[in-house]
């Protein structure tokens, strides 16, 4: 128990402590729609396309949050332009916005003296650097995250598994992507400076995934997720602290851990259900064929 507990007597690990719950309970609710909406790369391009505005607000010492805000919302507007052309698919244009953001941002950096130091904070953040504000912030992104879910929980249902009977129940669908989007732009914007992008796209995709084969309900994928986050959180904290690793990316690693054995066990559950319907005296004759 010491060598669980003996790193959060800390106060700095205290603080990324509860940073990594308060992002992994933004990124279980965001990540959850994103999961069911298929929206992965979206997501995955989103993160990386804040760049530019991270680059030139550290450039020229501006907000760094104001910056990743214009960039992730110039990532959008694109994103949803691009999608309504019908010779380009969605992928491919996101493809090419993704490229396209995460060159300029990189070009932009490298004018600057420390490029290599930037792009790794931008990358993997610093969870161990965790200010009080920080953890008001995230407190103030996750009420915001969990009301807006909760006001559109209808429209983002409809949305996800059936967006032509969305349009028949009146729900608009295209402004409910909108905000689904903007959604996904508050997680990323408000998580990055404190663990980075790549802390961020984990917990926002690995943990509502491992939820997903033992959940029949979107509240009870949530509620998963959230677990699988701050697990991770705590194991990875603890695991970076005892080895020496980079925080940020041990949580993250921890999380897809977590995916990979939940995908497993679901697998053996299932394999297990069919075996035990199979009646006593067909069981051989099912092993021959299988083996035939």
């Amino acid at each position: 128990m010491e060598w669980l507990t003996g790193p959060f007597e800390v106060a700095f690990v205290q603080r990324a402590l509860w940073s990594g719950v308060l992002v992994s309970l933004i990124c279980a609710v965001t990540g959850t729609w994103v999961v069911l909406r298929g929206m992965t790369f979206l997501g995955d391009a989103m993160s990386h396309g804040m760049l530019p505005g991270v680059a030139i607000a550290s450039l020229y010492g501006g907000n760094l949050l104001v910056g990743a805000a214009v960039s992730a919302g110039v990532m959008a507007c694109g994103v949803t332009v691009l999608g309504r052309t019908r010779r380009l698919s969605q992928d491919t244009g996101i493809g090419l916005l993704f490229v396209g953001m995460l060159s300029l941002g990189v070009i932009i950096i490298s004018r600057s003296q420390s490029f290599a130091v930037d792009l790794t904070g931008f990358l993997f953040g610093d969870v161990l650097a965790v200010r009080e504000r920080d953890l008001v912030d995230l407190a103030v992104a996750l009420v915001v995250t969990v009301a807006v879910s909760v006001f559109a929980h209808r429209s983002f249902v409809a949305l996800v598994f059936d967006e032509r009977k969305a349009y028949t129940l009146g729900l608009r669908p295209r402004p409910a992507h909108a905000v689904l989007l903007g959604l996904v732009t508050l997680a990323i914007v408000t998580s990055f400076h404190v663990v980075g992008t790549l802390l961020v796209f984990g917990l926002l995709i690995a943990p509502p995934a491992a939820a997903l084969p033992w959940a029949r309900r979107v509240p009870a994928v949530m509620c998963g997720a959230a677990v699988c986050g701050v697990g991770a959180t705590f194991a990875g904290l603890s695991l970076s602290w005892h080895l020496g690793t980079a925080a940020g990316a041990t949580i993250a690693a921890v999380a897809v851990l977590l995916f990979f054995l939940s995908v497993s066990a679901a697998g053996i559950r299932n394999r297990l259900g069919k075996a035990a319907e199979i009646p006593p005296h067909d069981q051989p004759r099912r092993e021959y064929e299988h083996s035939a």
